[in-house]
């Protein structure tokens, strides 16, 4: 995850901004100082998440629409979109998150 959040693409495909994600059932949360854990019980994956920004859009998925209604609603630039969707995706193949 290190380094994903200041890289910047160009642009992003617009479906990667409309998929509806959700923190994965058997995944837990544990906040740290330096962002949170995430542990997925089935798999007995840890993860972990190194910086606030994203815990904060990982925990709000579910809440909205799409990714980029849940990084609006996390106030999350749009300059930084891109390192969001790598991020992301990187957690989705790990399976701390996954599609609703």
């Amino acid at each position: 995850m290190r380094g994903l959040l200041s890289e910047a693409s160009t642009s992003l495909p617009a479906a990667e901004l409309a998929r509806a994600l959700e923190l994965h059932p058997q995944v837990a949360v544990r906040p740290e100082p330096f962002g949170a854990l995430a542990y997925h019980y089935g798999n007995r994956r840890l993860v972990f998440l190194r910086h606030p920004d994203v815990v904060k859009v990982v925990e709000a998925l579910a809440d909205h629409a799409d990714l980029a209604a849940t990084l609006r609603a996390c106030g999350v630039a749009e300059a930084r979109w891109p390192g969001f969707v790598k991020a992301l995706a990187q957690l989705e193949r790990s399976e701390i998150i996954r599609a609703r």
